[in-house]
């Protein structure tokens, strides 16, 4: 089982290159399971045609115990199994400690072995690195992150802070660094702003994604990139970024 933490700042594309990913290992044959960790629950928006599905704490506020697995994920496009953490009640209660009470529900009712996933794609929100933000990373969930940023400043801020975090619970034997995933936002100087951030962290940059219409004319119609554009530039470097992190995957990574 490849299991793979996409973290990055609120805005910066990384539930696109989640959901473009998870589209792309199952073109591959590969049975995926997506995990929203991000209070919006709107990470497998596009996998269900731009209609939001039940979270596990929505669900387990309602059905507690009775709640079965079933109850708690969807099957959605190209039979991507998606799974949504959800949020408290806005103003009341952690978001963090919600992620860890939905990770906890998925582990008690034996969702890795019933499901049986080959590949995890957990889509994490990175500005805050703490609590439940951080369990795919030091618990175990995730055996590889990947950092979305693009070269503008409060991006590449977030990058550093999610890197660190991986390599302080990389020392307990968690998650490393598999590299960063530079979004394009078109800013100046934008390659080499995000090289130097890698030749910092002792990283790569590992997907270069272009700035493309075509990512939000999807969005309008509720659909996947690779339903609507299959052969766009995004859609053929986001196959190049699946296949580079499947052959990664056991390969020795620097620290940080």
């Amino acid at each position: 089982m490849y299991r793979f933490a996409i973290y990055g700042k609120g805005g910066i594309g990384k539930s696109t290159v989640t959901t473009a990913l998870s589209c792309a290992f199952a073109e591959m044959g590969l049975r995926v399971l997506q995990v929203g960790c991000d209070p919006k629950a709107d990470s497998t928006l596009y996998l269900h045609e731009g209609k939001r599905i039940p979270t596990m704490l929505e669900v387990l506020r309602e059905k507690r115990d009775a709640a079965e697995l079933p109850d708690l994920v969807q099957v959605g496009y190209h039979d991507i199994v998606c799974a949504e953490a959800g949020g408290p009640t806005p103003g009341l209660g952690c978001a963090g400690r919600g992620i860890a009470a939905a990770f906890e529900a998925l582990e008690a009712r034996d969702a890795f072995d019933i499901i049986q996933p080959d590949v995890v794609l957990y889509d994490v929100l990175g500005d805050v690195v703490c609590g439940g933000f951080a369990m795919p990373i030091r618990e175990g969930y995730a055996n590889r992150v990947y950092v979305v940023t693009s070269g503008e400043n409060m991006a590449i801020y977030a990058a550093a802070n999610i890197a660190m975090a991986v390599d302080n619970f990389r020392e307990r034997g968690y998650a490393s660094l598999g590299g960063l995933i530079l979004n394009r936002r078109d800013v100046p100087d934008e390659r080499a702003k995000v090289e130097t951030l890698a030749s910092d962290l002792h990283t790569e940059i590992v997907a270069d994604l272009p700035r493309e219409n075509q990512i939000s004319e999807a969005e309008v119609q509720g659909l996947p990139l690779f339903e609507t554009a299959p052969n766009s530039l995004y859609a053929e470097e986001i196959r190049k970024l699946a296949q580079k992190m499947i052959s990664d995957y056991d390969r020795e990574v620097p620290k940080c």
